[in-house]
């Protein structure tokens, strides 16, 4: 290299240690290590005056303020000089895929308030070097996050194709940020960096200006070490390099935009990498799952109870259970690829998390209910229903009861009767208890009274049909082989009449041979199907009433054994699927598979936040709550669809119309190629034992967006809670309704009271995309205004108690948006951000 050229080139060297807190070690090791390494880092700082250390991950300075606070001073003394740069703006380095929109918004909204009380100053570059792939909703909620630039390595140049290292990455609402993918390694050994900087720059463009590669021992924590810091030296001045030069991605990122380049878009998702992680430890995704719906859930009533009772709204209980479920979304915790008693913890801090959230929730509830007025009615029982949804529901409750006499029944607040059945409880061994379901009628984010008690009229039974292998509404059928248990078909009907039929033979449990390791490296698609469980015994039926019908197929493989409860209620416009799979296969794992009659070339995917359409072609996907498959269906006219959802998986694949569900994996754990398991040696393999999921298949005329799927996954996910009362006087009617949103298309995303202050936060999402005029009515808070809301956006509003005081929009920091700012940013990106202030994006 020339001097001439050296003198045009400039590799910025980002000090760093990328640290697993949760990996091949629990987390009291990585709480150490951190430590450790953020006191050589501040040693270091003190012998080399050139040195800056980059580090992200708000959860590593949280530990240290509270385990050595002088440290912490040293830290933020070093931070306010420019010597310790702060990134990524989250709580930890996350899944990108798994966690929920909402878990991201908080990651951003508990983590930046954090840095600017502690530091002063927000992230302003996003930072994931090692996750497995990212959703392509980030460059939206990065944005408004308070962040502009976004720092990655996977997927690397061999697993996905960019047209630039450094790029404007797009999210579907237009949003963007400045993306850079890591060349070669986020780590280094703690030697001589010449042969790592030469790997470094082989993957960068040969004419750039302005470069960036990391070095610093990583993984386990370490950091740049003095081998590192002297070879830099050694190199800067040999002249076969650019200009070596201690920095941070913030100049990078800033150098970039000075020198004007015109640098491509990506408007897609950015993966494949470890398609193992969407699926890998069925229990980590499902106490996932479990945690973030129960604190939606409590954040709705505790913010309803202060209003509607004065109840204390718990914000530091909560803030605390979601950073114990920020904590747990780190790559290696929720992509299933640590050891094994790392999910002993995780399953702990989740449960924590979720506990904190049941008991916010029930005093909330219990603070509203307590003041309905009940009248008192020799021999009922009132039963309150609470609706945590932002639209009406209509849905199946069940409920544990005492005994239940031949002359019950049960009645709305008007007194009408309402149809419902006995079922199995769960107090099986003793008498004197009963379980019964019916059916509820709920208002928006409110609740209903309903009575139960003695000489109260029942219906007559519905139109809900059933026998031995079908069940029949208005809206769908259902039919089953009587040999096989398996789907035979599944009718879309109208008006009483059928008009597609859309689900057809072939649908099955299959089993398919997985000998990858955790992460599945180098895999795209598992295709090597062994076999499917085979029914052991007819199709029986279970339950056929006014309200329900359920028809049970138990099924074998191997040591494994499967039932299927495929129930459909009187209204219903899906049927639900209830799976107790007890799983004792090795290096194998098991699709629910169903065989829809739409051959469509492409699939749409619900991702967080939004929606993605991909490639029928086989490969493992990531998704959360819903998989559809639309498009022409022979012998109809028009179109058709039909949408998988679920209530607690992640790992996806379409062919040919088909969709699978992967609803286990059993890799070993933390096993990672090339290492070969050796003989002799006793292994664990994961999700061996009982696990319990359900699916719901949802047939619909028209495309995916017109199916409503967002409502309708919310409303397997979080379910109405139900409360047993007793008779007592109250201010509130026997019916509330608190909160809603218009049209189907919007959905409510959280509603909360502000992290400063006590004002009411709405935050409201579209979900089909498709522009809409969304309205808010918020009753109780005698608050009502429009929204114009783009596809696939987020927007958040702040609301003050007092209702003469204009709403106004946030970020989702919660700060409000200037007037030149409001809505999505335009995708220029500020010129210079060197002491990491805010400004308005």
């Amino acid at each position: 290299m020339t001097e001439d050229e050296r003198q045009g080139r400039t590799l910025h060297l980002i000090g760093n240690s990328h640290i697993d807190p949760v990996w091949l070690w629990q987390w009291p090791e990585g709480y150490q290590e951190i430590r450790a390494t953020f006191r050589s880092a501040l040693d270091l700082m003190n012998e080399y005056p050139e040195l800056i250390f980059t580090c992200d991950s708000a959860a590593y300075y949280e530990w240290i303020e509270e385990i050595d606070p002088a440290m912490f001073a040293e830290i933020q003394g070093r931070v306010a000089d420019g010597r310790w740069e702060i990134v990524g703006g989250w709580w930890v380095e996350p899944d990108c895929n798994l966690p929920s929109g909402e878990s991201f918004v908080r990651h951003g909204l508990i983590s930046q308030r954090y840095f600017l009380d502690k530091f002063g100053r927000i992230a302003t570059v996003g930072y994931n070097v090692d996750p497995f792939g990212h959703n392509a909703m980030l460059p939206q909620i990065l944005r408004k996050s308070g962040m502009d630039a976004y720092v990655f390595m996977r997927p690397g140049p061999h697993e996905k194709t960019l047209p630039s290292p450094i790029f404007w990455w797009q999210s579907p609402d237009g949003s963007r940020v400045l993306a850079f993918r890591l060349p070669h390694e986020y780590c280094s050994s703690r030697e001589d960096l010449g042969y790592h900087l030469d790997k470094s720059l082989a993957q960068l463009p040969a004419r750039w200006a302005e470069m960036m590669a990391f070095y610093g021992v990583g993984n386990h924590g370490g950091g740049p070490t003095r081998e590192n810091l002297e070879s830099i030296r050694r190199l800067d001045g040999i002249g076969t390099m650019p200009h070596l030069v201690h920095s941070t991605p913030r100049r990078f990122f800033d150098a970039i935009i000075a020198s004007g380049r015109d640098l491509p878009v990506v408007d897609d998702e950015l993966q494949h990498h470890a398609v193992g992680c969407y699926a890998a430890h069925s229990g980590i995704k499902r106490w996932m799952r479990q945690a973030e719906n129960a604190l939606s859930a409590a954040e709705v009533w505790s913010a309803a109870a202060r209003t509607v009772v004065g109840a204390p709204y718990p914000a530091d209980e909560l803030r605390h259970a979601w950073k114990q479920v920020l904590f747990n979304q780190f790559h290696d915790t929720l992509g299933g690829t640590a050891i094994e008693p790392a999910y002993r913890d995780a399953r702990d801090q989740l449960g924590e998390a979720t506990a904190i959230a049941a008991r916010a929730e029930n005093v909330a509830i219990q603070s509203i209910s307590r003041a309905i007025d009940l009248p008192r009615e020799p021999g009922v029982t009132p039963v309150v229903v609470f609706n945590p949804h932002a639209w009406p529901v209509r849905t199946l409750i069940e409920m544990e009861y005492g005994v239940l006499r031949a002359s019950d029944g049960l009645v709305d607040e008007t007194g009408a009767p309402v149809p419902f059945q006995q079922i199995q409880s769960y107090a099986t061994v003793l008498a004197g208890r009963s379980r019964v379901c019916f059916e509820a009628d709920l208002p928006p984010l409110g609740y209903r009274t309903y009575r139960i008690g003695p000489d109260r009229t029942r219906p007559d039974p519905g139109t809900l049909r059933a026998d031995a292998t079908t069940l029949e509404n208005e809206y769908v059928r259902l039919t089953l082989d009587p040999k096989t248990g398996e789907i035979a078909s599944l009718v879309l009907r109208e008006d009483g009449g059928d008009v597609a039929d859309v689900i057809g033979p072939g649908s099955r449990v299959a089993v398919v041979a997985d000998t990858s390791d955790t992460w599945s490296h180098r895999m795209l698609a598992y295709g090597d199907e062994l076999g499917q469980f085979e029914t052991t015994s007819p199709p029986e039926l279970i339950e056929r009433g006014p309200v329900r019908a359920l028809l049970r197929v138990d099924s074998a493989f191997g040591g494994s054994r499967c039932t299927i409860d495929y129930i459909l209620g009187a209204h219903a416009r899906s049927i639900d699927v209830r799976v107790i799979l007890d799983w004792h296969e090795k290096a194998h794992l098991a699709k629910v598979r169903f065989a829809t009659a739409i051959p469509a070339e492409t699939a749409w995917f619900e991702v967080p936040y939004g929606a993605i359409e991909r490639a029928t072609n086989g490969d493992e996907e990531p998704g959360q709550r819903w998989v559809d498959v639309s498009g022409p269906l022979a012998g109809a006219d028009g179109t058709f669809g039909v949408a998988v959802i679920n209530d607690s998986k992640y790992s996806f694949d379409v062919i040919r119309g088909e969709i699978g569900v992967t609803a286990v994996r059993s890799p070993i754990f933390a096993h990672h190629e090339p290492r070969v398991p050796q003989p002799g040696v006793r292994f664990q393999f994961q999700d061996q034992g009982v696990q319990r999921f359900t699916l719901s298949l949802l047939p619909h005329r028209g495309t995916w967006g017109d199916a409503g799927l967002a409502r309708a996954a919310t409303e397997l996910n979080q379910r109405p809670t139900l409360l047993m009362e007793s008779a007592h006087p109250g201010r509130l009617p026997a019916t509330g309704r608190y909160a809603s949103v218009t049209p189907e298309n919007v959905v409510l995303g959280a509603l909360k009271v502000a992290e400063d202050g006590d004002d009411l936060v709405v935050r409201v999402v579209e979900t089909a995309g498709r522009a809409a005029q969304g309205v808010v009515d918020l009753p109780l808070w005698q608050r009502r205004f429009e929204v114009d809301i783009r596809p696939f956006e987020i927007r958040t509003f702040r609301v003050s108690r007092d209702p003469d005081v204009q709403v106004t929009e946030t970020d989702l920091l919660e700060r409000p948006l200037s007037t030149a700012a409001e809505g999505v940013p335009e995708p220029a990106v500020r010129a210079t951000h060197l002491d990491g202030s805010y400004s308005p994006l």
